[in-house]
């Protein structure tokens, strides 16, 4: 069981994917729910961090590369402001929210990324994307457990 722990966690690390795509996975793999929710939240908040300081200086660097590679940074970044309306109306519950809603284009990457060309101090929107987070975790792990048991 240690390894689907740890490809869980491993999985939650990845953007997109995220918890959403690691629970369901834990779960299908007869992990422990409590143990899939703790790999997934771990491992989705391990980049975070990272994001939020390094990601302004990762962009930079991306550009100077080359012209395909700023495009791409381009659509990232616009792609983010499209989803910091919400974080602009209602600050840190707004990007609560926003981390929280599991759908595609949401979480945490996505938090940090929005917090990060926002100006948001990581010691105000790290706590705001754990609680997306550990919110976003309980509704799809209850989603999979009830998925799970209709079957």
């Amino acid at each position: 069981m240690i390894d689907i722990f740890i490809h869980t966690l491993l999985m939650a690390m990845t953007p997109v994917v995220e918890l959403r795509g690691a629970i369901p996975y834990g779960l299908a793999n007869g992990l422990n729910p409590w143990l899939t929710y703790l790999a997934a939240v771990i491992g989705n908040m391990v980049p975070v961090p990272f994001i939020m300081i390094f990601i302004r200086q990762i962009f930079f660097w991306l550009r100077q590369r080359s012209k395909w590679l700023g495009d791409r940074v381009d659509w990232i970044i616009q792609r983010a402001e499209r989803k910091s309306e919400l974080v602009r109306k209602y600050a840190l519950v707004g990007l609560t929210i926003l981390v929280a809603i599991p759908l595609p284009g949401t979480g945490a990457w996505t938090g940090a990324l929005v917090a990060a060309l926002m100006d948001i101090r990581l010691r105000q929107s790290f706590p705001a994307v754990f609680l997306g987070v550990l919110i976003a975790g309980v509704i799809v792990t209850a989603i999979g457990l009830g998925v799970a048991s209709m079957l």
